[in-house]
C-alpha cells in the first residue's frame, strides 16, 4: 500500500478520503460536516533533496525540506464552473482540469451553438497560495548556489507558513507545459514543475524556541520539567549554561554569558495604552577585536542554534538584501515585497559578520530595526510597516585590522555613535600576546583532537539540555524587577556614566538602562 501511495497518489488519496468519510458516517450517522475529512499522508521513509528531483518523480508523492523565502497573497482558483444557456436558461456544471475550463460548445437542451455563459457567482472557488521554498543552508553542497522550487497550497493549507520557517513538505510533484502565448493553445516542449502541497511539518523544533506540538508535549512531560527545575536550583547554573555554549572556543566566559542572555531575551513591555509605546525585549551585541579571536565561530554557532536565524557578511550585504525589495510576482504580475535577512529573522537572531566593512547606506537601515523593532517601507506605491523583532549579533575588526593600544576605544572601533548606542553589550576580543595564555590556548586546541567524545561530553552540559532549558524559560518564565534589583541597576548605570565621561570611552546611554 505504501508503494501504491507513493507511485499513484492522485488515485489513492481520494480513495482514502472516501473510505474515511464512509467510516465516520457509519459511526456517527447524525453528524453534519462542514467540509469532508481529508487524508494528509506524511512522514515518508525518505526525504528527497531538491537537487535529486527528476522527471521520474512527476505525479509521485515526494517529501522535501527547505526554508520558506516568499509567500504570495491568496488567489481565488475556480474548482467548478457554472454555465447557463442564454436562450433556454438550461444550466450545467463543468469541473476544472488543471486550470483549463472546458466550455460547452452548445446547449445540451436546445442545441443552440455558443449560447453558454459563465456565471461567476454560482461557480465554486477555492483559496490558493504560491510559496517559494529554498534549500536549507545545512543541506547545500559546499560552493553551490541554493535551489528553489514553487509550492501551491490550497484551502486550509494557505497561510500556514511564513517566510523564514523551515519546513518538511509532503506533496505531489507536478509538471505543467509552458504556453507560448496565452491566446494560442500551442505549448512548448519544455515543462515547468511545482509541488501541490498535501502536508506541512515545521522542523524548527530541532533548534531553540521553535516548538511544534510534539516538541511541546515532550518538553511539558513531568520528567523533563523536573530535570530542568533541578538544574535551575544549582548555584552555578549561569556558569554551567555559559560553558555549554560553544565549548570548543577557549575562555571568553563573559562573552558567552552575554550571548546566553541574548538567547534568553528579555520581557517585552507594551505601554502603548498609556502613550509610552513598546519596549523591546531583544538584546543587541557587538563583538570587536583582533583577527583570529573566534568572533566568526561564535556567530556561526549561534546561527546554527536558533530557529529563525540568518547569517550574512558585511561586504556581501546590501541595504535591500537586509531589508526588502520590490519585484514583480511571476504568477499575478503584481508588485510584491521580497523580504530580506532582518525580516526573515523576526523573533530570531540576525548574525552580521564583518560589520565594519559595510557601507554607510547599508548600516543606516539598522537604526530603526535595532530600536523600534520595525521596518518602514515606502516603495513603488507599497507603504507598510513590517515586524523585525530580531536581535542583532555583529562582529567587527578594528579600523587598522589589529587593535591599536595607543588609540582610544572609539577611535579603534570607528562606528557612528548613533549605531553604537543601539548595542546593549559591546565586547572587546583582544589577543593578549602573552606566552602563558598562548600555551593554554594551544593546549586547548590540541586537546580537541586527541580527547574522545565521551570525555568532552562529560565536561560540558549536554546541548539538548541547553536547548530545552532556554526553550522552557522562554515559554513559561516572565521575570519582573524587584525593588533591590531596580536600585542595583540605577547604581550600576550611574557608575557607568561616570566611567564613560572621560575622552574616547564608550559611555552608557539611557538605552542600556
Amino acid at each position: 500500500m505504501y508503494r501504491q501511495l507513493i507511485s499513484y497518489p492522485q488515485e489513492v488519496i481520494p480513495t482514502f478520503d472516501m473510505a474515511v468519510n464512509e467510516i465516520f458516517f457509519e459511526r456517527y450517522p447524525d453528524s453534519i460536516l462542514e467540509h469532508q475529512i481529508q487524508v494528509r499522508p506524511f512522514n515518508a521513509l525518505k526525504t528527497r533533496s531538491m537537487r535529486n528531483l527528476n522527471p521520474e518523480d512527476i505525479d509521485q508523492l515526494i517529501t522535501i525540506s527547505g526554508m520558506v523565502i516568499r509567500t504570495s497573497q491568496l488567489i481565488p482558483e475556480m474548482q467548478e464552473a457554472f454555465f447557463q444557456c442564454q436562450v433556454c436558461a438550461h444550466t450545467t456544471r463543468v469541473e476544472i482540469d488543471r486550470g483549463r475550463i472546458a466550455e460547452p460548445c452548445s446547449c445540451a437542451h436546445c442545441h443552440t451553438s455558443h449560447s453558454m455563459a459563465l456565471i461567476h457567482n454560482r461557480s465554486l472557488f477555492s483559496d490558493k497560495q504560491m510559496i517559494k521554498l529554498q534549500e536549507s543552508p545545512e543541506d547545500m553542497p559546499a560552493g553551490q548556489t541554493p535551489h528553489t522550487i514553487v509550492l501551491f497550497a490550497h484551502n486550509d493549507l494557505v497561510d500556514k507558513v511564513q517566510p523564514g520557517d523551515r519546513v518538511n513538505v509532503t506533496g505531489i510533484y507536478r509538471a505543467v507545459p509552458i504556453q507560448v502565448n496565452p491566446r494560442v493553445s500551442n505549448v512548448k516542449s519544455v515543462y515547468k514543475t511545482h509541488i501541490d502541497v498535501i502536508h506541512y511539518r515545521k522542523t524548527d523544533a530541532k533548534r531553540l524556541h521553535g516548538l511544534d506540538e510534539e516538541a511541546e508535549q515532550k518538553l511539558s512531560s513531568e520528567n523533563s520539567v523536573k530535570l530542568l527545575k533541578e538544574l535551575s536550583r544549582k548555584t552555578d547554573i549561569y556558569e554551567r549554561l555559559a560553558s555549554a555554549l560553544a565549548p570548543s572556543i577557549y575562555e571568553h566566559e563573559d562573552i558567552k554569558k552575554g550571548i546566553l542572555l541574548q538567547l534568553f531575551g528579555g520581557t517585552r513591555k507594551d505601554f502603548s495604552h498609556t502613550g509610552r509605546g513598546k519596549f523591546r525585549a531583544e538584546i543587541n551585541i557587538l563583538l570587536c577585536g583582533d583577527p583570529g579571536t573566534s568572533k566568526s565561530q561564535l556567530l556561526q554557532y549561534v546561527y546554527n542554534l536558533v530557529p529563525r536565524g540568518q547569517y550574512t557578511s558585511g561586504k556581501g550585504s546590501s541595504a535591500v538584501g537586509l531589508t526588502d525589495y520590490v519585484m514583480k510576482d511571476p504568477e499575478t504580475r503584481q508588485l510584491v515585497l521580497q523580504t530580506g535577512a532582518l525580516v526573515l529573522s523576526d523573533n530570531g537572531i540576525c548574525c552580521i559578520d564583518e560589520f565594519d566593512k559595510m557601507n554607510e547606506s547599508t548600516r543606516s537601515v539598522l537604526h530603526e530595526v535595532m530600536e523600534q523593532q520595525t521596518l518602514s517601507i515606502a516603495k513603488a506605491g507599497i507603504i507598510c510597516q513590517l515586524n523585525a523583532r530580531t536581535s542583532v549579533l555583529a562582529a567587527a575588526n578594528p579600523i587598522e585590522s589589529q587593535w591599536n593600544p595607543r588609540k582610544t576605544t572609539i577611535e579603534n572601533i570607528q562606528l557612528p555613535h548613533t549605531l553604537l548606542s543601539r548595542f546593549d553589550l559591546i565586547f572587546l576580543m583582544l589577543d593578549p600576546q602573552d606566552e602563558a595564555y598562548d600555551r593554554r590556548l594551544a593546549h586547548h586546541l590540541v586537546s580537541l583532537y586527541y580527547q574522545s567524545e565521551e570525555q568532552v561530553e562529560e565536561e560540558f552540559l549536554d546541548m539538548a539540555v541547553l536547548k530545552d532549558y532556554i526553550a522552557y524559560a522562554h515559554s513559561t518564565i516572565m521575570p519582573r524587577l524587584s525593588e533591590e534589583a531596580s536600585q542595583a541597576l540605577i547604581e550600576a548605570y550611574v557608575n557607568m556614566r561616570k566611567i564613560g565621561s572621560s575622552r574616547g570611552m564608550v559611555s552608557a546611554y539611557p538605552r542600556q538602562l
